[in-house]
């Protein structure tokens, strides 16, 4: 993974005043910490962090961060953002060691098209969105593909199914569903309709033939009564 160039200033102002100030002229407070150094309180060019979180490697994005004349490797622990405008109001950024195992949520992202599925009116329901890996900071996956295109109904697959890159490991329980194909409602309840009308059908059609073989009954008895 290629690491990304990002400028902090240091020697921000703390409380929430000063930090709305900021945001107020395009940077976002954040702190440095990890590996032994002293929290530090920085402040970043909100158009600098998009332009570094929006590379292939998003948000686990391997981080060269200059804080005046030193420069520290990070990766972006923590975002918090506005309630309602979503926008990136604070960040934390963890100091790593290029040798070091860190735990990084990886996004899973589905691939392929199911024929088996789509036949059968079905769809595959994504169970779990990210995972929760181990790995060297130059060795997180930008995300991690499945492909479902294999899936019948019923199949699921699991995290202990996922093949992660060398070097990459998780904790997550192997068992957990990572995506299942299944019908969908709306294909249930219509088969159920079908169901209920083919009876419906079945049952009409044995009336009818009762009735039909009653009044055959009827007309036999009244030709009789006439013969004689």
């Amino acid at each position: 993974m290629s690491e990304v160039q990002l400028s902090a200033e240091s020697g921000r102002p703390t409380g929430s005043r000063p930090s709305g100030r900021l945001r107020e002229e395009g940077r976002i407070p954040a702190v440095v910490y990890g590996h032994g150094i002293s929290p530090l309180s920085v402040s970043i060019s909100r158009r600098d962090l998009r332009a570094a979180l929006h590379t292939d490697a998003g948000s686990n994005a391997v981080i060269n961060l200059a804080v005046g004349s030193d420069e520290h490797l990070t990766i972006v622990k923590d975002l918090q953002r506005h309630p309602v405008r979503n926008e990136v109001i604070h960040v934390d950024f963890l100091v790593v060691n290029r040798n070091e195992i860190v735990t990084v949520d990886a996004p899973i992202v589905l691939t392929g098209d199911s024929k088996a599925v789509h036949d059968a009116s079905g769809t595959i329901d994504q169970q779990l969105f990210t995972l929760s890996v181990n790995s060297t900071p130059g060795n997180i996956p930008n995300e991690i593909t499945v492909d479902v295109s294999g899936l019948g109904i019923g199949d699921s697959i699991r995290v202990g199914d996922l093949q992660l890159p060398t070097g990459v490991t998780t904790d997550v329980d192997p068992e957990e569903a990572v995506a299942i194909a299944q019908v969908t409602r709306a294909t249930l309840e219509a088969e159920e309709l079908e169901a209920e009308a083919e009876a419906a059908t079945e049952e009409g059609g044995a009336t009818a033939e009762g009735e039909a073989g009653e009044s055959a009954e009827a007309d036999g008895g009244e030709a009789e009564e006439a013969s004689e």
